[in-house]
């Protein structure tokens, strides 16, 4: 049974209990399930069925669910996509995904250029008088089941790249394969915290949870305060944050104050966590941290479980867990041969679960998609446990002298260091250094001279001699909550009070 139908089985089945929380506001099963229907016969009424594609530029508000899950059950494929900084690269972003139908809703509708040829429309009063209103002909819809036209192997779901590691691009799935990504066990009295601005960032998490039978609490933006108070409130069981996010949210004040005692998983994603700082988060959280690696192309490769999480050993505070058993993996040299998986190299990983490649993007399908095999541009290896060591970006790795260092290599020994609170680091290959935009503890400042002696008695004066410490008050992230590479290197030639 495919992903869909499985859905639309599991809401019925749901029927008065509630499935989705978001503002105060609550939804059944039997309520959600009315939604998308409605929508279902909206989106038919504008030509969406078969061998077309709805794109929804969308914060995590349920009406974005429901408009993707119906353009799904009507066979068409569904993409939830980001938002890219500049206007160019929104422009070549649409360009790429060449949608039928682009979906806005008020506080994403600014950020279509005129250039958009696909037809635009909105749900909600987005200012623009000339946008045909989606949720109001959906509301005088049919509320009666719509029957499912998807097809295994047609196109279901285009995944959208924040843009974190060049240009935002889409990997493609058919519905069976994102069949194989969302059908993974979850448990059914699951309360999953989704707290982000734009749907994108969520859109797996909240299938898995939903076809598990649990309910999400979405929330617009992540705020530690006011996570922490949700986990209380509303009993939340589980929740994924990006490392930034994380480290927040452990350092933040309320977090001694609030009853977490309902959360069974912490999942920390998306960017390099210092061992320095894994230790300090499972010491504050307890035994609910996990870790996961895994990526929009490739789906998730590995996970740490909490039991595992173990903060007396220093190799489980560097690795993200046992790969998972229907996931293949191999490591790949410089020189193009494949490796022994305790040596490492290039990880290269094949699954069901895997994307098909880049959606007309055949140049970077190409480079990325070979012999059905994802090549991710990570280094990582196994260890004598047989757990997964990623050890960063084969792009971010420096030479100095016998030495090869990576970013997370440096940032674990600024963050042990008294006066910082976290660190970023990033590789400038032009000028062979590294830039560390590191933030102190409130009240406090960085010391940037015992963080170079640092560095300088683990790794040598040549490579302290080539760190640029840069005390900023706030690491900045993208809208993924990521550090932001390009801003901390932009941060170069300003001064402490101008960063």
């Amino acid at each position: 049974m495919l992903y869909i139908e499985r859905l639309i089985s599991k809401l019925r089945d749901a029927g008065p209990r509630v499935v989705l929380q978001h503002r105060d506001a609550d939804l059944t099963g039997e309520a959600f399930l009315t939604t998308i229907f409605r929508y279902a016969r909206a989106l038919r009424n504008i030509a969406i069925g078969p061998e077309t594609l709805v794109a929804l530029l969308a914060p995590n508000h349920p009406d974005a669910l429901a408009i993707r899950y119906a353009a799904n059950l009507l066979g068409a494929a569904a993409t939830f996509l980001s938002i890219p900084t500049s206007d160019a690269a929104r422009t070549e972003l649409l360009r790429q995904i060449a949608p039928d139908v682009l979906v806005v809703f008020p506080t994403t509708a600014a950020s279509v250029s005129g250039s958009c040829e696909a037809t635009v429309v909105a749900v909600g009063r987005t200012g623009d008088p000339a946008l045909s209103r989606l949720d109001e002909l959906a509301a005088v819809q049919a509320d009666t089941p719509v029957p499912c036209q998807a097809c295994p192997d047609d196109l279901a779901v285009v995944v959208s790249s924040g843009g974190s590691t060049g240009g935002p691009k889409g990997s493609w799935r058919s519905f069976a394969a994102y069949t194989a990504m969302v059908g993974v066990p979850s448990p059914t009295d699951r309360r999953q915290l989704v707290n982000g601005r734009l749907a994108y960032l969520s859109q797996v998490l909240v299938d898995i949870t939903l076809l598990g039978g649990g309910c999400i609490v979405l929330q617009d933006t992540f705020d530690p305060a006011t996570t922490l108070a949700t986990i209380e409130q509303e009993h939340i069981t589980d929740l994924f944050l990006v490392e930034p996010q994380l480290f927040e949210l452990m350092d933040h004040p309320d977090l001694m104050r609030r009853d977490l005692s309902s959360l069974r998983s912490l999942t920390h994603i998306g960017a390099s966590a210092p061992p320095t700082l894994r230790r300090r988060a499972r010491e504050r959280l307890g035994p609910v941290l996990a870790h996961t690696y895994g990526a929009s192309e490739m789906g998730l490769v590995s996970l740490l479980p909490p039991g595992a999480y173990d903060p007396a050993d220093l190799d489980a505070l560097t690795c993200a867990g046992r790969v998972l058993p229907t996931v293949e993996i191999r490591f790949r040299t410089g020189d193009g041969s494949l490796v022994d998986p305790h040596e490492g190299g290039s990880i290269e990983v094949r699954s069901p679960a895997m994307a098909g490649g880049y959606l007309n993007r055949p140049d970077l399908e190409a480079a990325a998609f070979r012999e059905g095999w994802y090549r991710s541009g990570d280094l990582g290896r196994l260890d004598a446990e047989g757990r997964l060591q990623i050890l960063g970006r084969a792009v971010d790795v420096l030479a100095v002298g016998d030495l090869r260092l990576t970013p997370m290599m440096i940032e674990d020994v600024l963050c042990q260091e008294p006066s910082v609170r976290y660190a970023v680091v990033v590789t400038d290959h032009t000028a062979k250094t590294w830039l560390a935009a590191s933030e102190g503890w409130p009240g406090s400042a960085v010391d940037v001279a015992r963080c170079i002696e640092a560095v300088a008695a683990m790794y040598g004066p040549d490579v302290a001699s080539r760190l640029r410490v840069h005390p900023i008050a706030r690491v900045p992230c993208t809208e993924q909550g990521k550090p932001d590479r390009e801003a901390i290197r932009r941060l170069e030639g300003l001064t402490p009070a101008e960063a």
